[in-house]
């Protein structure tokens, strides 16, 4: 109540003083200060009055305390000039309200573009919660497509190691299997035929000796029985050299090197160090079958003129390459004319794999090839020396 009562003595206060200064407007005429004015509607402001308020305090100043002290002929120009006084006074009013009203068209549009902002960013919430959902059925669908997929590739590899497993056994079988066969040959057919030959001398020599014609049909027998026995040799000695099991893999290499030459036309040489006849059979078969098939290729598609077949004891291991030549060929590639030389690439990886090496070709189309076998682990005895020698009818051992 006390609160009431003291704002009510504010405002009649301030109505007085609006009077007062009014007057004092009207009296100095049209160059007076309207300070007084603004520092008037400053201090409504402060009261909390609107621009009623000011006009309801203007009209009783005006009309009831001011006017009437003029007399009538004055007064049109009084009202005007009273008029820009209370302009004046109710500025500092307008000026709160304009910002206010701006300020709240402002705050408008701020709460109309985050209504559309909230608007959108619900729209984008669900639509995130959608796409969670399909990530999530996605990654389930990968994850058990995952897991299939190492199930699928431990079966392959499982398959993979059985094939290995029976490709090696194939090998090892088919490597006996030849040399049963060759060793029939070397021993029952070969000296069949021989004996053939012998008993055919035999018949010759007792048979008339004017009998021109049996003579002839004899010989013309004894040299188709000579050059099957060529045949079968040759055959035997493709299927398993005697010498490999008997002698070593350096003069089995040396007299495939003299066969290779005599047939071929191309210079071949052979670098072995001699130790490697201390390592077991199977890797002296590996290496001589490696050497075998790689020289097949050069005789076939390299068109090369010379070949070198080197092993060494390099780092501990063992290596051995072949090198021609030729004219090379793409060694990743997919012509049609190398499908057989790959079929071989292939069976000597596998034949070198057995027995825990590496293999590689090194060739390019118009470029020398080499074929380069690696076995980390030797099984022979530690000695370097090595000799070189040209693959002629009277190699010798190193």
């Amino acid at each position: 109540m006390n609160s009431e009562s003291n704002m009510n003595d504010k405002r009649t206060e301030l109505s007085r003083r609006y009077q007062l200064a009014l007057r004092q407007q009207l009296a100095q005429g049209a160059a007076a200060d309207l300070e007084p004015a603004r520092e008037l509607g400053r201090n409504a402001m402060t009261l909390g009055l609107e621009t009623l308020d000011m006009a309801r305090i203007h009209e009783i100043a005006l009309v009831s305390m001011v006017l009437p002290t003029y007399s009538a002929s004055t007064n049109n120009s009084l009202i005007g000039r009273a008029g820009l006084f209370f302009a004046e006074a109710i500025t500092p009013i307008e000026q709160t309200h304009r910002g206010a009203r701006e300020a709240n068209a402002h705050l408008n549009q701020i709460v109309k573009t985050l209504s559309q902002r909230t608007l959108e960013l619900a729209n984008s919430v669900a639509e995130l919660k959608q796409e969670i959902l399909q990530r999530k059925a996605v990654e389930d669908s990968l994850r058990a497509s995952e897991l299939t997929s190492i199930k699928l590739l431990e079966k392959s590899q499982q398959m993979q190691e059985e094939l290995r497993f029976l490709s090696r056994q194939l090998l090892s079988v088919q490597e006996e299997e030849r040399r049963k066969i060759s060793r029939e040959l070397h021993d029952v057919i070969a000296q069949t035929l021989t004996g053939i030959n012998v008993r055919l001398a035999a018949l010759k020599d007792e048979s008339n000796t004017n009998n021109s014609e049996l003579d002839k049909q004899i010989t013309s027998t004894q040299r188709l029985v000579e050059k099957s026995v060529d045949i079968v040799h040759r055959f035997a000695r493709e299927l398993r050299p005697t010498l490999l099991d008997d002698l070593g893999l350096i003069p089995a290499l040396q007299a495939f090197l003299k066969g290779f030459m005599e047939d071929t036309g191309i210079r071949a040489s052979l670098r072995v160090f001699a130790a490697i006849e201390d390592a077991d059979g199977m890797m002296r078969t590996m290496l001589y079958r490696v050497a075998q098939e790689a020289l097949t290729n050069v005789a076939r598609h390299a068109n090369a003129s010379q070949v070198e077949v080197c092993i060494e004891s390099l780092n501990g291991g063992i290596r051995m390459e072949i090198r021609d030549n030729g004219q090379g060929f793409e060694v990743n590639g997919n012509s049609s004319a190398r499908k057989h030389n790959r079929l071989g690439l292939l069976g000597m990886r596998e034949r070198v794999e057995m027995l825990g090496g590496s293999f590689g070709v090194d060739s390019a189309p118009g470029h020398a090839t080499t074929v380069r076998v690696d076995i980390p682990a030797p099984r022979h005895r530690a000695n370097t020396h090595s000799s070189e020698m040209s693959a002629i009818p009277n190699l010798q051992s190193p």
